[in-house]
């Protein structure tokens, strides 16, 4: 990626995660605070014309759904407090099942349900590729790229996701991943590292993301900066580039 850089390649694609009616207010199940007023700073930048491919994420989880709230028995089934064990469906051969802890959220975005919906103030036209993510009931799904174990396979994924979003991006020559939307703190930041991992400069643009938690922002920031991920203003002259044919 470096000798990319130096050369000047660049060929960016932008993805936009979960901007669904359950993640906005007012009557979303999961709103996140103000996540509908980054909609025209988004669709700014999905009529940048340096772009070569314009990819929107949808959560669409199937109705018993492993961080489901009310898919578990009290008392350890509260909504943004409780947490169950998740054990990874694919294995690795010869090694004991791999387990980790799950966040239990209230109901959303059911696919089909009005929840599931991308917001109509989006221009979801532009979008070349629209991806669903967090299909398989029993395994969660925050990134475009890999489950929440980290399996990016997609003889394994493809039971959560509806494409394989890196083999996509490497058959366009994608040399930079831009990442936006919501909410921060969860989908936006795993789908920014896991650019990272399969091997794109990842880019996440601060005005056009919010969080879950705010307080946790500069937290997250942190953790995105240690995993690779750059965090940059619309000012930023990487943005500016996007703005070249």
């Amino acid at each position: 990626m470096a000798d990319l850089e130096a050369d000047g390649h660049f060929v960016p694609v932008i993805i936009v995660v979960d901007m669904q009616e359950d993640f906005c207010p007012p009557d979303g199940s999961l709103a996140v605070q103000d996540g509908r007023s980054i909609a025209p700073l988004i669709n700014t930048l999905l009529s940048q014309p340096g772009l070569v491919m314009r990819i929107a994420s949808q959560d669409c989880h199937p109705p018993d759904h492993i961080s489901f709230a009310n898919n578990h028995p009290p008392p350890n089934n509260r909504p943004f407090e409780s947490f169950v064990e998740m054990t990874n469906p694919h294995p690795s051969p010869g090694r004991d099942p791999e387990t980790k802890l799950q966040q239990l959220w209230p109901v959303h975005c059911v696919e089909g349900s009005p929840g599931f919906a991308i917001i109509p103030e989006i221009e979801a036209d532009k979008f070349d590729l629209v991806v669903r993510k967090g299909k398989h009931p029993q395994i969660e799904m925050y990134s475009v790229f890999a489950d929440a174990f980290g399996n990016i396979d997609p003889t394994v994924t493809m039971q959560s996701v509806s494409a394989d979003v890196t083999s996509e991006l490497q058959a366009k020559g994608v040399t930079d991943v831009f990442v936006v939307g919501l909410a921060g703190d969860f989908c936006v930041r795993c789908t920014a590292v896991d650019a990272v991992k399969a091997g794109f400069k990842s880019w996440l643009i601060e005005e056009a993301t919010k969080c879950v938690v705010p307080a946790n922002w500069e937290q997250t920031k942190d953790e995105l900066r240690t995993a690779g991920v750059s965090v940059i203003n619309l000012d930023h002259p990487t943005v500016r580039r996007l703005a070249a044919a």
